[in-house]
């Protein structure tokens, strides 16, 4: 026997409730925010440095991976057997120089006095290990001027030193 009413009540939580609730929440999202970020970020750090840097930080650079910066140094290339054993001299305007072995294929533009980025570690043994090999080049282009001659001999000059390109020929 019914009166006619409801006996349902509601029940909200209350406000401190409610707060709490939701400072909790954000607090474990930030410290799991923090672990993941701590955790992964020593694994994916990679530091960029020229030989002076390199030299200057010892027994820190060993280990760790670096991109070296700086120019192929004359003289220095000795190919190995095969088409990726190479080693060759990474030097910068300081005069430091680093001893670089790479196991890689080369880029195409690959010779000395060219600008490179290794990327790899300092070894034990006092020299850089590279994993990957770029060449720095410049993007300059100049289209010529109407009515201007193509001075092939001069572009050819510019590609000095690639091997089987045929600038030897045209000098």
């Amino acid at each position: 026997m019914s009166d006619g009413t409801d006996a349902r009540v509601e029940t909200r939580p209350s406000a401190g409730n409610t707060r709490l609730f939701a400072i909790g929440a954000l607090l474990v999202a930030g410290i799991a925010f923090v672990i993941i970020a701590a955790g992964g970020i020593g694994k994916n750090l990679v530091y960029y440095w020229g030989p002076t840097e390199l030299r200057a930080a010892g027994d820190k650079a060993i280990g760790a991976t670096i991109r070296l910066g700086g120019l192929v140094k004359e003289g220095s290339v000795v190919r190995g057997g095969g088409v990726s054993n190479l080693e060759f001299d990474v030097i910068d305007r300081k005069g430091a120089s680093v001893h670089v072995r790479s196991t890689s294929v080369p880029p195409q533009l690959f010779r000395e006095r060219i600008g490179v980025v290794v990327e790899g570690t300092m070894t034990h043994a006092g020299y850089f290990e590279c994993k990957r090999l770029m060449v720095s080049h410049s993007n300059e282009y100049r289209v010529p001027g109407e009515g201007q001659k193509v001075d092939v001999k001069a572009m050819m000059r510019t590609t000095e030193g690639l091997e089987g390109d045929g600038a030897a020929k045209a000098k």
